[in-house]
């Protein structure tokens, strides 16, 4: 990883600490897939988009209906628990 790679990611993961008010370090709790199933959606506010059969890291299980991920774009978000798999 390059240094303007590792600086960039750095600049992403404080964004998501201020927009979801995040105290401490990031750790990646599971990664789990969306259901293939699922309808494809986009996101909006603090919702991840929904790509089928996609893999996301979980950061945080904030409650019994949301999830808070991140992607492969090191994008944040939230997504739904009932469009998501167990790996």
């Amino acid at each position: 990883m390059t240094l303007k790679e590792c600086k960039k990611e750095e600049k992403a993961d404080k964004e998501f600490q201020k927009k979801f008010k995040f105290e401490g370090s990031i750790n990646v709790l599971t990664q789990m897939m969306v259901d293939p199933a699922a309808t494809e959606k986009r996101g909006k506010g603090k919702n991840l988009p929904v790509r089928r059969g996609e893999i996301l890291d979980v950061i945080q299980f904030t409650n019994e209906e949301q999830i808070l991920c991140r992607n492969s774009q090191r994008r944040y978000g939230y997504m739904p628990r009932a469009v998501m798999l167990h790996l």
